[in-house]
């Protein structure tokens, strides 16, 4: 009986010194004891969109889709994630040179590189945005 009494203590015990090594910042212990916070990166600026379409327009659009009046939206932080999007639409050619018009894409930029892109959906605020030419 003894023996499970302090079986019992000793794990009560290591619970509750346990309990202290995950205390948050903010918790009403010495400050050796808190767990510190993640500092936060600040996000990238704002790039030059127009640049940044204009030196990697192969990124964006094919080479064989000849792509015309190329023009851009300003860019939106990303929701998640450090990166920016921007909205881009060109007239472009298909690839038996038939015209497909208008398409719009949605491409993502970080550190000043395109680093994905995916055609815009009804569901995007491409429809509402101001564009400019490059």
């Amino acid at each position: 009986m003894l023996r499970i009494v302090a079986r019992v203590a000793m794990l009560a015990g290591a619970l509750a010194l346990g309990g202290c090594g995950f205390a948050d910042s903010r918790a009403p212990v010495p400050e050796f004891m808190r767990i510190k916070e993640a500092e936060q990166q600040p996000p990238d600026p704002p790039p030059d969109v127009k640049r940044v379409v204009r030196e990697q327009i192969e990124v964006v659009f094919l080479n064989t889709s000849y792509p015309r009046e190329v023009q851009v939206a300003l860019p939106h932080h990303e929701i998640r994630g450090m990166g920016w999007t921007a909205c881009v639409r060109a007239q472009l050619t298909s690839a038996t040179g038939s015209a497909l018009g208008t398409q719009t894409y949605i491409v993502t930029i970080s550190d000043g590189k395109v680093v994905d892109r995916r055609r815009a959906e009804a569901d995007d605020i491409c429809g509402s945005e101001a564009y400019e030419p490059i």
